[in-house]
């Protein structure tokens, strides 16, 4: 470091060759810092193989086979043509509290970004001082005042990029938080999707037990009826009154279920179980076609794989931080101000001060530090490719289960119609029976619990194939693409 009080009246032509020193300086090491490299790896995207399709990839099912391929639309839920779930994914959008954490975290992760770059530019400082000395009551002159003006720049040359790592590595991660953010958003959509679908499919499930309850009611009356005219046994009385009361019980257990679906909906839209109340009818949606695509889609499509994969970055960027701790740092740093006793002494030459030179520093010996966190980033990044591979794996699983699940369901949906149709006829031809005289009560009340069993079990099935069809969806990322990140 240079430190000189100001040069004498006649020595202005020496400040401005020193000030051209300085600015051929900057210039030289602005040049080398834009040349240079930075160390640590350039990031690869960790390899990982995906297939050419699907195993239980749709054939002409969910997409016709001459309908060119298309992607799913940003509001996706609408595929289902509900209006109800239209308004509560838009009043979730705006009050769930999981959202705004999320949101919060993203904007945790931006600011981190930007104090990464931060450490691209100098640093400038000013300060002023007034400061009063003596050293004796007896010394003519003291105490003394001293009042001082100055300014300071430090720069820190990114020559091996360590900077440059770390604003990579906070992209990254603010990237991931992007990511994070959206891979929430489509799980609670998800989520809402199938707590309404269950709803609807409950409140249809009290429908048919409030209409059969009316029919074992009748039942009952009648078999009562028969018995006063001689024509049934008591055990026939008390077969109808079990099945009345087995119905019964059915239905307030759908009622507590239903409720506690319901609270949960009003707090994914960030309201209190009491002060919601779900509209609309009681009815479930047609089957929308879902876009599959291809494996590879899922790379960009998945916000949880795009989030892995930006961590592996971020964790790539890191282990070029840890390296350039072995080289040495370079800090241009520069102070000039006035300093006097008096303030009008300010506009005189001898008052002003100024010191400016570069800062070479190096760890010599630190006992295994830097190399500890070389390993320690590498096997960061080692568990971040890691990580993004197996989420990877998990994202083409849920795929695969999902699609399996949505084909199967429609095979099953068409056996329960089936099979439905054939308990309604064979309770309506017992029915007849037994009024007849031809059979005891026992194989009406069998009927007539079959028929029940069949008409729930095929409300389920198209309920099962709502929810298999919006866990497709979030298998698939959605609408989301990765390359609508941003880059900064």
């Amino acid at each position: 470091m240079v430190d000189r009080v100001s040069p004498p009246p006649g020595a202005c032509c020496a400040v401005t060759s020193a000030r051209r020193a300085v600015r051929g300086l900057l210039g030289v090491v602005a040049a080398l810092s834009l040349a240079a490299c930075a160390v640590g790896p350039d990031y690869q995207r960790p390899a990982q193989d995906v297939g050419a399709a699907y195993a239980h990839a749709p054939e002409g099912r969910w997409i016709p086979a001459d309908t060119p391929p298309r992607a799913l639309p940003a509001d996706w839920w609408t595929l289902f043509g509900d209006g109800v779930l239209d308004d509560l994914m838009d009043r979730m959008q705006k009050g769930n509290l999981d959202l705004a954490q999320a949101e919060a975290q993203f904007r945790q992760a931006h600011a981190a970004l930007d104090s990464a770059r931060a450490g691209l530019f100098p640093t400038l400082g000013a300060s002023a001082a007034l400061t009063r000395a003596g050293q004796g009551v007896s010394q003519a002159g003291n105490p003394a005042s001293t009042y001082g003006l100055s300014a300071t720049a430090s720069w820190e040359v990114d020559l091996w990029g360590r900077v440059r790592r770390d604003v990579e590595a906070a992209r990254a991660g603010e990237q991931a938080s992007v990511a994070d953010l959206d891979a929430m958003r489509l799980s609670l959509r998800s989520t809402l999707a199938q707590a309404y679908f269950g709803v609807r499919s409950s409140q249809l499930q009290d429908a048919l037990l409030a209409r059969t309850l009316d029919e074992y009611a009748r039942a009952l009356e009648m078999t009562r009826n028969r018995l006063a005219a001689g024509v049934a046994s008591p055990a026939d009385v008390a077969a109808a009154s079990v099945q009345l009361d087995q119905a019964r019980a059915q239905r307030i257990r759908l009622g507590w279920q239903r409720e506690q679906q319901i609270h949960a909906i009003a707090v994914l839209l960030g309201q209190t179980p009491a002060s919601f109340l779900l509209s609309g009818g009681a009815s479930l949606p047609a089957v929308p076609d879902v876009p599959v695509g291809v494996p590879s889609a899922l790379l960009l499509r998945r916000p949880d794989v795009a989030g892995a994969e930006r961590r592996a970055a971020q964790a790539n960027a890191r282990i070029g931080v840890a390296q350039a701790a072995w080289f040495p740092d370079l800090t241009l740093s520069a102070q000039g101000g006035y300093r006097a006793a008096e303030f009008a002494s300010w506009i005189m030459t001898p008052a002003r001060f100024w010191t400016l030179g570069p800062t070479l520093a190096l760890s010599l010996f630190d006992g295994g530090a830097r190399a500890a966190a070389v390993a320690s980033a590498r096997a960061a990044y080692d568990a971040q490719a890691a990580a993004y591979r197996k989420t990877v794996l998990d994202a083409l699983r849920e795929v695969e289960d999902a699609l399996v699940q949505s084909q199967a369901l429609v095979e099953e949906q068409a056996a329960r119609d089936r099979a439905l149709a054939a308990a309604r006829e064979t309770l309506r031809q017992i029915t007849n029976q037994y009024q007849a005289g031809l059979v005891d009560y026992l194989s009406v009340v069998q009927a007539q619990t079959s028929a029940l069993s069949a008409e729930q079990t095929a409300l389920d099935v198209r309920a099962q194939r709502l929810t298999a069809t919006t866990q497709l969806i979030a298998a698939l990322g959605g609408a989301y693409s990765a390359e609508d990140i941003s880059t900064n």
